[in-house]
């Protein structure tokens, strides 16, 4: 029998390829044997992702960039979709309360459905972040009576789990719980419920009403707090029965990279679980590191935080590694990076892929050559057997099998179940 196989595979982790048999047939589901069929990748099992914020005025062809809390590139923006698109197959977008509801009754939902569309129609996931967060609240929220705030947060939340399902159905459904009920940074109402309600019940407001408004629905609790505290709380929301489908846990890497023993025991901690992993927010800068005595990442913001060629040089190797570290362990199904650009970038640090002008750096180079070439099964033609079957060997997601009679679309799944290509 034909084998279709990538050169590279002996070297790729176990549990990031597979081999099956294919059986090629035709439009009536009668085998194709004895003929030449085009096998090509055409989608990552795994989910390499990035915010789509930039590409929100692209989608909606606007001209002016609208605020999203930050992001939103002013420049390049086909170029920037161009590059976006050439790695990743998941985005993130917006719905931070306050920019997405600054005016109560009055969502943006036409502007991020549209673009959400759009994305969807070019292969991409898409994910929402967050439909619960202590930070970036709307004003109006504050005149709420704290006996109200539940209703109008689960409002909140059917309304666009509602709105938005099925484009999207992957959601932060609430975030940095850890801190939630005593963050002081800024009075807000959420931590006014989270300080009366506790931690437990703010989880199982967001995760069961974003549930119960869509059963499909992929639900994340997303947190920067790496320290046990977090897995106290992960603890203690699955003994109260919290249905939690993956763990979020960010990487802002702006005081220096982790470095591959520290990821890695972040990873073996957090995957004993049996959940899979998501690192869902990760940066890794290109200038000057964040003073390390600075706690709270937003306390610096400068006039100038220019990327520097030695810095490139720094990112494009911590990138490699630490998308490597990501890789190489079994429970991490996906990893979105927190910005394509530096035009708009969070706290204005050079952590993009792509300096402000729009031209890619290194660490963009080097993370598609990881996704675009060493972690994917190259295309090749091979021909069927009598019985119309092949051997395909490679990186697990999907692939596009193309022959004389038409094509069609096959999964390379972990358990190698033989599965059928039906052209036409």
């Amino acid at each position: 029998m034909h084998a279709v196989a990538a050169p590279h595979l002996s070297a790729a982790p176990a549990h990031r390829v597979a081999r099956t048999v294919v059986t090629v047939t035709d439009a009536g589901g009668r085998p194709v044997p004895d003929a030449e069929v085009a096998v090509a990748q055409s989608r990552h099992a795994f989910e390499f992702g990035n915010i789509a914020f930039d590409l929100i005025p692209l989608a909606n062809g606007e001209g002016e960039v609208r605020d999203v809390g930050f992001g939103g590139a002013s420049a390049h923006l086909e170029r920037l979709a161009d590059l976006w698109l050439d790695v990743f197959n998941i985005g993130t977008l917006p719905f931070y309360w306050r920019t997405f509801e600054p005016e109560r009754g009055a969502p943006d939902t036409a502007r991020l459905l549209q673009t959400a569309r759009w994305l969807a129609e070019r292969g991409v996931t898409v994910k929402g972040h967050p439909l619960v967060w202590h930070t970036l609240t709307p004003s109006w929220l504050d005149d709420v009576p704290l006996d109200k705030l539940a209703s109008v947060i689960r409002s909140r939340i059917v309304r666009e789990v509602t709105d938005f399902a099925g484009v999207i159905d992957t959601w932060d459904a609430i975030n940095e719980v850890v801190i939630m009920p005593v963050f002081e940074a800024e009075p807000n109402a959420v931590t006014r419920l989270a300080a009366r309600e506790g931690q437990i019940a703010m989880v199982k407001l967001a995760f069961e009403t974003a549930r119960e408004a869509n059963p499909n629905a992929t639900l994340l609790l997303n947190d920067f707090n790496m320290s046990p505290a977090y897995e106290r709380l992960i603890e203690e929301c699955l003994e109260a029965g919290v249905q939690i489908d993956a763990l979020g846990l960010q990487s802002h890497m702006h005081q220096g990279y982790w470095g591959e023993e520290k990821t890695l025991d972040a990873l073996e901690r957090f995957s004993r679980f049996g959940l899979p992993l998501h690192l869902t927010e990760t940066t890794l800068l290109s200038g000057h590191l964040m003073p390390p005595e600075i706690v709270d990442l937003n306390d610096y913001q400068i006039p100038e935080w220019p990327s520097t060629p030695e810095g490139e040089a720094r990112q494009a190797d911590e990138v490699e590694r630490h998308y490597r570290t990501l890789f190489g362990h079994p429970a991490v199904q996906a990893s979105t990076y927190w910005g394509l650009t530096d035009d708009g970038a969070w706290l204005g640090a050079p952590g993009g892929l792509v300096r402000a002008d729009g031209t890619p750096k290194p660490a963009y180079d080097a993370l598609r050559r990881l996704v675009k070439e060493e972690w994917w099964t190259p295309e090749t033609v091979v021909r069927t057997d009598a019985e119309g079957r092949f051997t395909l060997e490679g990186f697990l997601g999907d692939y596009a099998v193309t022959g004389a009679a038409g094509a069609a679309s096959v999964a390379l799944a972990p358990d190698g179940g033989a599965v059928e290509a039906r052209l036409g």
